[in-house]
């Protein structure tokens, strides 16, 4: 009688749906946080979003699709460089540009938001007319902080440096950021929408500024503390799942995504539930792309 083993994967997926050469889909596990600087212990989510994702259905019910059926790949964890921030970010970059090809989804699974500067870089590299969807309770534009330009509150001035970029979900920044986005006029979509303005009008506005090919950089501390509470800088206020998915769903619906991050995850800092919203979030994240018409994964209903 042969024994059935459980493969350390994203979704735990076979062999014949996680292979490289047939994968639609890269997800690449980092497990870094060097520059927390309030609560630490975000390198331990690579790990527990994909042992997460074991719960979770391949089919999808809201797009009527398998999301397994693209080729999900999880490679082997990239080991962090903890001496300098921004010889971790080009190693990032570096890992991420092996992977990244025309017809492949490539996802870094965080570790701190610092990531999203090497993977962004990587994909602008070979997305020249890249925009960055910057979905973040804080702005993240800090030029430097804690002695660093490369660590977790200066993500999106680097990235903004190089690549057209939009925030959403704001919600906290320092003075510094303030003056940088009104100096630079950075798209920048406080959270909740202001006013009588619907969640419609706020995705609309959004997509407007972005480009055909997108890149999305998500800090977990997006949604509100009462859904995800296991991050490093809980904000309250913030995004539900439904906004949240809302908002992906429409931007796949209406761009290619080539690229995406999910960071912060601090699995020791909120209940258990937390790391499955994660799991379950990079999942939807990967469906959506799938389903978009303007996307090259082939996925079967």
């Amino acid at each position: 009688m042969s024994l059935a083993w459980i493969p350390s994967n994203f979704l735990a997926l076979p062999p014949a749906q996680s292979d490289l050469a047939q994968a639609g889909v890269v997800l690449i596990p980092v497990p870094y946080d060097s520059t927390t600087s309030f609560r630490s212990g975000a390198r331990e989510g690579p790990a527990a979003i994909i042992e997460a994702s074991y719960g979770l259905e391949d089919y999808d019910w809201e797009l009527d699709l398998d999301v397994s059926l693209v080729g999900i790949h999880t490679t082997a964890a990239l080991e962090p460089h903890t001496g300098d921030p921004a010889q971790m970010v080009e190693r990032v970059r570096r890992a991420v540009s092996d992977y990244i090809a025309p017809n492949r989804l490539v996802g870094v699974l965080g570790g701190e938001h610092s990531l999203c500067i090497g993977s962004g870089l990587a994909h602008r590299e070979a997305y020249p007319n890249l925009s960055v969807l910057y979905l973040d309770a804080h702005a993240d534009l800090r030029d430097e902080y804690l002695g660093t330009a490369w660590g977790h509150s200066s993500g999106a001035r680097r990235l903004h440096e190089h690549i057209p970029l939009t925030l959403a979900g704001i919600r906290s920044m320092c003075q510094e950021e303030r003056d940088y986005l009104r100096q630079q006029r950075v798209p920048t979509y406080a959270w909740p929408p202001p006013g009588e303005a619907s969640l419609d009008s706020y995705v609309q506005d959004i997509l407007a500024g972005l480009n055909p090919e997108v890149y999305l950089s998500i800090d977990l501390d997006v949604l509100d503390p009462s859904l995800m509470a296991a991050v490093g800088t809980p904000e309250p206020g913030g995004m539900s799942w439904h906004d949240l998915t809302t908002l992906l769903r429409r931007v796949a619906e209406s761009r290619r995504i080539v690229g995406f991050d999910v960071n912060e995850l601090a699995p020791r800092e909120g209940p258990p539930a937390c790391a499955y919203t994660a799991a379950k979030l990079v999942y939807k994240l990967i469906a959506y792309a799938a389903a978009s018409p303007h996307s090259p994964l082939s996925v079967e209903k």
